[in-house]
């Protein structure tokens, strides 16, 4: 493990030797944290590297579905209000929150816009609500309950939930490389997933991911600075010249070739298009009710989730596992789902991705003036920084996920009221593909294992609320169906 990734704690107390050297450094506390202005810049460039594919799926996410009135949005002005939207909260949680936490379009929420909202009214409404989701998470941390709920949860579900994001994250690099495919249901097989896409290993981009894999570990090992960036370029320039000569064509979703055209003009037709109270002119207030409390919960838990696993990875818990600046991070994290929904990019959040940045070594917020320069050069530059092959970048997810993984050692196994809900929480992130869906098992079991043992007075009242919210999360679509709603 390369000395900038180990996870002991870090303070934000001034060097030994002194003041920093500089106001950039001082305001960032770089020094301070152990870290320097050259791996904050590799963990920026890692960071946007390893999320720019957002940039090409949110579009085709959103662009695929219709409203319900038959309406599609223009994919060149998704992909001018996806990198908008990332330039600007990624800095402004740089600045602000001084974490390496980068911001985007959320998977996973902008496909619930997409195919469950949408259908039930105007792109205008559907974005008018997620708005109003990122308002209420604002206000959510203004009375500091959402600050308050993570410091409810116990400090080995904290870590078992860092783990989990590192299976899960992992989990993400072998899916978006192809190493591992989903097996359709129609086909009454065995096993859910393969290797491959045919149940073995073949094709030029698979051998690209397997090189970048190995090349990655043995830099790592070899503690070189720089590895995942390295292995990043390396992989890249190496899939350029296999397609031009081989012209692959099974690549996903960006190919590596030199673009035909450099710049791109960006198209701001999507800002401002949102109506905040339409879907309340659409559907039902209880329909209204549930998709707000379905973004919420979502975002909520899956940021708590990446804040915690980044902060934990970077080293920068304090003694009792809270995170620096939290209340700041995550109100700007409330934020960004706001101006996602004005952008009509869908609802931003804190990407996991970011841990590759922190793999290289990032520990501040400086770390996101680079990555949020990158979302704002794709503005102009989309044909260019989108030229990486998820193949390429996909073994930075899986290093990072390794990384991650070595705090289970923090676990006591040997204690069932927390060794449960911790393998629970681990277990089900990488297994269900959602980081909220760990935190409730883990939850759930944990407060289910405490009153058997008849410790439930141990379980924070704040605890208790937030898993009889995750039981009507995970009853969602039975009592959408008893309401009469779906």
């Amino acid at each position: 493990m390369p000395e900038t990734s180990k996870t002991s704690q870090v303070t934000d107390r001034p060097p030994a030797g002194g003041a920093a050297a500089n106001p950039v450094d001082r305001f960032f506390r770089i020094t301070a944290r152990g870290s320097s202005f050259a791996r904050e810049i590799r963990g920026g460039f890692a960071t946007f590297f390893t999320m720019a594919y957002i940039l090409v799926l949110n579009p085709i996410i959103l662009g695929s579905a219709k409203d319900k009135f038959g309406h599609q949005l223009d994919g060149a002005e998704l992909v001018t209000a996806t990198a908008l939207v990332a330039a600007v909260m990624t800095v402004i949680m740089g600045v602000g929150g001084n974490l390496p936490l980068a911001l985007a379009a959320g998977l996973g929420l902008n496909a619930v816009v997409a195919f469950q909202i949408a259908p039930l009214m105007s792109w205008a409404d559907a974005m008018g609500l997620v708005v109003l989701e990122g308002l209420l998470i604002c206000v959510l941390v203004v009375t500091g309950l959402r600050e308050a709920v993570m410091h409810a949860i116990p400090q080995p579900l904290k870590q078992a939930i860092s783990v989990g994001i590192g299976l899960f994250i992992a989990f993400i690099g072998f899916v978006d490389a192809g190493f591992v495919t989903r097996i359709p249901d129609a086909a009454n097989t065995t096993v859910p997933v393969q290797l491959g896409g045919t149940g073995a290993l073949a094709g030029w981009p698979i051998l690209v991911f397997c090189l970048g894999v190995l090349l990655t570990i043995g830099l790592l090992a070899r503690k070189v600075k720089g590895a995942i960036l390295i292995s990043i370029v390396v992989m890249t320039v190496l899939a350029i010249v296999i397609n031009a000569i081989a012209d692959v064509k099974t690549w996903g979703l960006t190919t590596p070739k030199l673009p035909d055209d450099v710049f791109s003009a960006p198209h701001f037709g999507l800002l401002g298009d949102f109506s905040l109270f339409g879907a309340f002119g659409q559907v039902s207030v209880i329909t209204v009710v549930l998709l707000l409390f379905t973004l919420i919960l979502s975002d909520f838990f899956d940021t708590m989730g990446t804040v915690v696993g980044i902060s934990a990875e970077a080293g920068l818990l304090d003694e009792d596992g809270k995170v620096p600046n939290l209340g700041r991070v995550l109100l700007i994290d409330g934020a960004a789902a706001v101006a996602g929904g004005a952008a009509s990019a869908s609802s931003s959040t804190s990407y996991i991705e970011s841990a590759a940045g922190v793999g290289e070594g990032a520990r501040t917020g400086f770390a996101n003036l680079i990555t949020g320069g990158l979302f704002a050069l794709a503005l102009f530059l989309t044909p260019v920084l989108t030229i990486v092959p998820l193949q390429a970048a996909a073994p930075a997810l899986v290093a990072v996920g390794f990384l991650m993984m070595t705090q289970v050692k923090h676990i006591d196994w040997d204690r069932y009221d927390i060794a449960i809900p911790a393998f629970l929480t681990i277990a089900v992130m990488p297994f269900t593909y959602s980081i909220t869906n760990g935190i409730g098992a883990g939850f759930l079991a944990y407060v289910v294992i405490k009153t058997v043992l008849g410790k439930a007075r141990e379980v924070h009242w704040l605890l208790w609320g937030a898993s009889a919210l995750f039981l009507v999360y995970f009853a969602i679509d039975p009592l959408e169906q008893l309401l009469g709603v779906k």
